[in-house]
């Protein structure tokens, strides 16, 4: 699990999944940043994972500031799936 700062967005809400750095991972969460007051490209701030890390999300079963973070551009990420099926 880690943390995913996307600068930009590129169409991508909790539940979706994504292609980053050669792997596939499930987003658990995002917190949309700048609208207002930011920088000049919103932020999407993401918790993701591969999928058998779900429940260990779900279960609040590590600390947020531990994760590794990584910074990209939008384009640095291709949205497989943008967000839950209902």
């Amino acid at each position: 699990m880690k943390k995913l700062i996307i600068r930009g967005d590129p169409g991508l809400r909790k539940g979706g999944r994504i292609e980053y750095d050669g792997d596939e991972y499930e987003v658990f969460a995002v917190a949309r940043q700048g609208d207002w007051h930011g920088p000049d490209r919103v932020q999407l701030w993401c918790t993701i994972g591969k999928e058998d890390e779900e429940e260990t999300f779900k279960t609040q079963e590590y600390i947020p500031m531990h994760l590794e973070t990584d910074n990209v551009d939008a384009e640095a990420v291709t949205v497989l799936r943008e967000r839950a099926e209902a």
